[in-house]
């Protein structure tokens, strides 16, 4: 078998290295509303490009008949 918890170690070190020289913080979680606003902008960009509207609306539908809606 392979040893990879001294893999695991090592690249816990470099990521605490890297930490350390940038200032990067671990953030904690995110508020949703900040991650729906995070991912809105890339969600409606990818509809727009692969024209998915409809594919999006007959999901939504699907899933409101689903639920009994």
């Amino acid at each position: 078998m392979a040893d990879t918890a001294a893999r695991t170690i090592i690249r816990t070190r470099g990521r605490r290295a890297y930490s350390a020289a940038f200032g990067a913080r671990s953030s904690g979680p995110r508020h949703p509303l900040v991650a729906t606003a995070m991912v809105l902008p890339l969600a409606a960009l990818l509809v727009v490009v692969f024209g998915g509207w409809d594919a999006v609306v007959t999901q939504a539908s699907s899933v409101g008949v689903m639920l009994g809606r």
